[in-house]
């Protein structure tokens, strides 16, 4: 089992936003000492739910502070960007970090973004598969062009290639999906790439976009050993304390001042009606789903998880405090008590 930190860079109300990207790096750097897998890291644009607009950058600055963690996006938001820049600087860090990071891209929402960055509703809607098939060419191709719908343009070398790293033997990135729909699933599914899964829905509905993507992936033709050795990630909640009232009261005193104040902040691009959540309701529902409690219970709960849906891998936001010290105690106490049971 490998567990890791899902990193929001979440501005808590009161606080600054050089506070919350401080508190990110430092829940990077302690978790590699206290022994975790990994850390994701959001990218979010103009709302304090996530002060880090480019999850690549700040991978690139964690990499070159870690010696061994790996270091993933959960996710870089693919509308808002060109394949071709998100490929080239995915090639870079996987060359220079010895094959230590893993892109995870998303299509986001339908918010303000689409306007700023000019990609406009249409690469959001229906133009998504088209830049991941692109993003995933320049990751295995020598020369890539383009001759679709939004992308055009004359064959040109891929520099740097992945396959030219020296200190690694995967010859390309690992790339992963975030699917929160069946028709997301399907997606990630037909081209083989495995799936994050967001921390708002339990083990039930992760069981069966599983399921969806291991028919999928099998109708597509990818062979049986690549389907049962897809490496899911499933993202979740973490907060340990001695007394399990404790870490839920913990979460439940922070987390739903920055629902409020990040979640209202989002703007749709249209005008359309957004529907969020009740950050209470929310945040009684983190607990109840995640390994919310003693290390004893938070172990029981991973492993649960990875039995009744076959992942193994875990994204867990541990800043959800807002607390830098509470939160460098999170991630040391999940490294020191949670993972020793895990085997």
């Amino acid at each position: 089992m490998r567990v890791g930190a899902f990193v929001l860079a979440a501005q808590f109300p009161g606080q600054g936003q050089g506070e919350a990207l401080h508190r990110a790096v430092r829940t990077a750097e302690v978790a590699e000492e206290a022994g975790l897998d990994s850390v994701w890291l959001a990218e979010h644009h103009f709302v304090p739910y996530g002060v880090c607009p480019s999850a690549v950058t700040l991978a690139a600055l964690l990499l070159g502070r870690t010696r061994r963690l790996r270091v993933g996006t959960a996710v870089s938001v693919l509308p808002n960007t060109h394949p071709v820049a998100l490929g080239e600087q995915t090639a870079l860090l996987h060359l220079t970090s010895g094959g230590r990071f893993t892109l995870g891209v998303g299509r986001g929402g339908p918010w303000v973004d689409l306007e700023v960055f000019g990609g406009g509703l249409e690469a959001y809607e229906t133009e998504y598969p088209e830049a991941l098939d692109l993003l995933r060419r320049w990751l295995a191709e020598p020369r890539v062009g383009a001759a679709g719908e939004r992308y055009g343009f004359r064959e040109v070398a891929v520099v740097p290639r992945p396959s030219e790293a020296l200190d690694t033997d995967s010859t390309s990135p690992e790339v992963i999906v975030a699917c929160t729909s069946p028709s997301s699933v399907r997606m990630a599914a037909e081209r083989g790439l495995p799936m994050l899964l967001g921390m708002h829905c339990g083990d039930e509905d992760k069981a069966a976009m599983v399921a969806l993507w291991r028919e999928t992936a099998r109708a597509a033709g990818h062979s049986a050993d690549a389907v049962r050795a897809a490496g899911h990630v499933s993202a979740g909640v973490c907060q340990l304390a001695d007394r399990t009232a404790d870490a839920r009261e913990t979460l439940l005193k922070a987390m739903p001042g920055w629902f409020k104040l990040g979640l209202d902040a989002h703007v749709t691009v249209d005008g359309r009606h957004r529907a969020m959540r009740d950050p209470v309701a929310y945040t009684e529902l983190l607990c109840e789903l995640h390994p919310v409690g003693t290390p004893g219970l938070a172990a029981d709960r991973l492993a649960a998880t990875a039995e009744r849906t076959g992942i193994t891998r875990f994204a867990l936001l541990t800043e959800g405090s807002g607390d830098l010290a509470a939160t460098e105690e999170n991630v040391r106490r999940l490294g020191a008590e949670v993972l020793p049971r895990l085997g």
